[in-house]
């Protein structure tokens, strides 16, 4: 099925979890935030949350660094 992440189009197994979606892509679950379809979905969620043709997802990367306890985030995947 087909989906989005971060405006683009992947192609991903039908019924695809957001934890296995993320293991497939080599992501650090602990460092990044999802949001599917317009809302964030909390971490405990992900495993019992599965994907649907043309959902949207955004993918948040939180990236150490700025000094003084800082963050920078990053909308990439």
């Amino acid at each position: 099925m087909r989906i989005e992440i971060n405006g683009t189009t992947h192609d991903v197994a039908d019924g695809i979890s957001l934890s296995a979606l993320i293991a497939d892509l080599s992501l650090a679950p602990e460092r990044i935030a999802i949001e599917l379809n317009r809302e964030v979905v909390r971490r405990a969620a992900w495993v019992e949350t599965f994907l649907r043709e043309n959902d949207k997802i955004e993918v948040v990367h939180f990236v150490g660094g700025g000094g003084q306890g800082t963050a920078k985030v990053c909308a990439c995947a």
